[in-house]
């Protein structure tokens, strides 16, 4: 099966709501949805007297990810949201406009279920795991809170970047990296039971982590960890024309195997400019074309999800869809070529001209008229028959 969708709530959407852009997807025929948590607004507080005995997952407008009596609190765990609260236990809460509580996320999961539309989540874009400690606490936080809100939608997915690579070596960062990731997959594989995992993508800087053979190399290593094929951001990076099969079906195929047999990817147009310079575009607009990747992705025997992150998001999203569907129907129909020529038509008999008679009289049903009718024959006058003249005298 494949999916398409947008990377957030789609612009059409009059209502500005989760539950709105999920219905308004559905509505547009698109199947997928990748969920923007951009902006993180967190709020630690001590439990309040009228809270405590009351498990932090049920509290009303409270956005709860994480709850805990240490000092500093450890990372999120669903028995510490689920077990009823104690005094001076801690709340970290966050203001989100999509969402006002856990129980809001539930419903907009049942929403998204009833109507097929496959929900995924990206991560705030901004990750720093070689500043400053702080800064390190803060981004590995970001990813587990954006991962406690995918797991109350009933996502399958948590996208992330990793950020900037260290001052030192660039291979000891991304040895760095792999254990920040190790961990990060664990900590989530425990706290959703497997349902959620970490997906990374690459990323189109040079200066920040996520090279094709480093995000691929990644998922090997690490269980849990899908690679998500951003093409815009492989083509800004590597510099290489993705117009061709024979170049995009190899880089598909090692994104497909590494994730374990399905595809998860982002498309858009893109604008090049320089070295790790570039701008994402509506995909008409850019350099890169969907056709090609149209024509690779009806070849699979795969599942696919593909997303636009286009700054037309569903109308991209609709338009890929379109290019898919066609080059889907060339290939049926380069697979099932007609076998013999259809029969030539049959002509019909024109029909007889207006005021013609009948071919055969015979046919006719038609009355004589008063000229054509036959004048009857005179009888003939015989001897001893008629008038006096012609009548014998008997003596």
């Amino acid at each position: 099966m494949i999916r398409f969708g947008p990377a957030g709530i789609p612009l059409s959407c009059k209502g500005r709501t989760l539950r709105d852009g999920i219905s308004d997807a559905h509505h547009l025929g698109l199947t997928a949805m990748e969920v923007q948590f951009i902006k993180v607004n967190p709020l630690t507080r001590v439990v309040l007297d009228e809270e405590v005995g009351k498990p932090a997952r049920t509290l009303p407008l409270q956005l709860v990810v994480e709850a805990g009596s240490e000092e500093p609190m450890a990372a999120p765990t669903r028995p510490a949201l689920e077990n009823p609260l104690k005094r001076r236990d801690s709340l970290t809460t966050l203001t989100w406009s999509l969402a006002k509580d856990l129980a809001d996320l539930d419903m907009t999961r049942n929403l998204a279920r009833a109507l097929d539309v496959d929900l995924t989540l990206h991560a705030p874009y901004y990750v720093d795991f070689f500043g400053s400690d702080e800064a390190r606490e803060r981004s590995m936080r970001q990813i587990q809170w954006a991962s406690v809100l995918a797991d109350g939608l009933g996502a399958r997915l948590a996208v992330t970047h990793l950020g900037f690579y260290g001052g030192g070596d660039r291979g000891d960062s991304v040895q760095e990296l792999t254990q920040i990731a190790t961990d990060l997959s664990a900590w989530l594989r425990e706290f959703s039971g497997g349902r959620v995992r970490l997906g990374v993508e690459p990323s189109g800087h040079p200066d920040i982590f996520g090279s094709r053979e480093e995000v691929l190399e990644l998922a090997r290593r690490v269980k849990g960890v899908v690679p998500v094929l951003n093409l815009p951001h492989l083509a800004a990076r590597e510099k290489i024309p993705l117009d061709k099969p024979g170049v995009l079906q190899p880089i598909v195929e090692e994104f497909v195997k590494a994730s374990g047999g399905d595809l998860y990817a982002n498309f858009s147009g893109v604008e090049l400019y320089g070295l790790g310079e570039f701008r994402l575009t509506p995909i008409k607009r850019g350099q890169l074309k969907f056709d090609t990747i149209a024509e690779v992705v009806a070849e699979r025997e795969y599942d696919a999800t593909v997303i636009s992150s286009s700054p037309l998001l569903e109308h991209d999203a609709m338009y890929m869809k379109l290019l898919y569907e066609r080059a889907l129907s060339r290939r049926w129909a380069k697979r099932h070529p007609p076998t013999s020529p259809p029969p030539p038509p049959v002509k019909k008999a024109a029909p007889p001209a207006r005021g013609a008679g009948p071919s055969h009289p015979r046919s006719s049903s038609k009355k004589p008229g008063p000229s054509e009718r036959p004048r009857p024959r005179p009888a003939s006058r015989s001897r001893g028959s008629g008038g006096s003249h012609g009548r014998k005298r008997h003596r």
